[in-house]
């Protein structure tokens, strides 16, 4: 049997009231057209029952108006499925209440497209939790924008995986503020690419805390700036592992600040080569 919806026109979509639009089944709500669809007045979309919404079909979602975005319930936006998210364009995911994405499942998240993350607006993602931060794929962590991962709460930014760290692209690392710096995790530290690492403004190093500078590899070490040498605490530079001292270039060797010298263990001098000694006594 045809659904009863087949025959009405546009207007007549846009006349239904809320309660003719309930008694609608789930049959009905899936023959409505495009234009059907996009006739619906944001009224009728926010009165929709789970059920029916549920019922929507990916192509139907995918040509809800952002107005109609902004009118769907939170319990409405959680019975979307993984498809439908995926259809989501830029323009309707940047028009979901920040409401609305603090309420997305794990599942939801992971199946935002790279453009969708990153049509997230900074107030969506200043709304997503630290379980819906780390579900995000690390295509879309690298898709995230500079203003994207400045407002990333520290407790996302301690909450995320390192495969998501590693993600990051070196301008999104250089835009972590120095709070989101030191709440990374001494894993996520440890994965940072050379480039990243060499790329972190002198405030950004003066922020690593002693058990993140311990993180640092030895190639990190050896990308070290001269700048950045010179700004390391010295409470950092003297649990400086022998090994992650040696790896320091002379350049950065002689940007040794004297305070940090001072800071230099014996055990950490005897790590100098013969040209790491000579750069500190010229």
């Amino acid at each position: 049997m045809s659904s009863i919806v087949l025959g009405f026109t546009t207007a007549q979509i846009a006349a239904l009231t809320t309660t003719q639009l309930a008694a609608l089944t789930s049959s009905d709500i899936v023959a409505l057209s495009t234009a059907q669809m996009q006739a619906l007045t944001t009224t009728s979309i926010a009165a929709l029952k789970t059920t029916q919404v549920a019922a929507l079909s990916t192509a139907q979602v995918a040509v809800l108006t952002t107005n109609q975005i902004v009118a769907l319930t939170t319990s409405q936006v959680q019975v979307l499925e993984t498809a439908d998210i995926v259809a989501l364009t830029t323009a309707q995911v940047a028009a979901l209440e920040t409401s609305d994405v603090a309420a997305l499942k794990t599942t939801q998240i992971a199946a935002l497209t790279t453009a969708g993350a990153a049509a997230l607006t900074t107030a969506q993602v200043v709304a997503l939790t630290s379980t819906q931060v780390q579900a995000l794929n690390t295509a879309d962590v690298a898709a995230l924008t500079t203003a994207q991962v400045a407002v990333l709460e520290t407790s996302d930014v301690a909450a995320l995986k390192t495969t998501q760290v590693a993600a990051l692209t070196t301008a999104g690392v250089v835009a972590l503020t120095t709070a989101q710096v030191a709440a990374l995790t001494t894993a996520g530290v440890a994965i940072l690419s050379t480039t990243s690492v060499a790329a972190l403004t002198t405030a950004q190093v003066v922020a690593l805390t002693s058990a993140q500078a311990q993180a640092l590899t030895s190639a990190d070490m050896a990308a070290l700036t001269t700048a950045q040498v010179a700004v390391l605490e010295t409470g950092d530079v003297a649990v400086l592992k022998t090994t992650q001292i040696a790896a320091l270039t002379t350049a950065g060797v002689a940007a040794l600040t004297t305070a940090q010298v001072v800071a230099l263990t014996s055990t950490q001098v005897q790590a100098l080569n013969t040209a790491d000694v000579a750069a500190l006594t010229t």
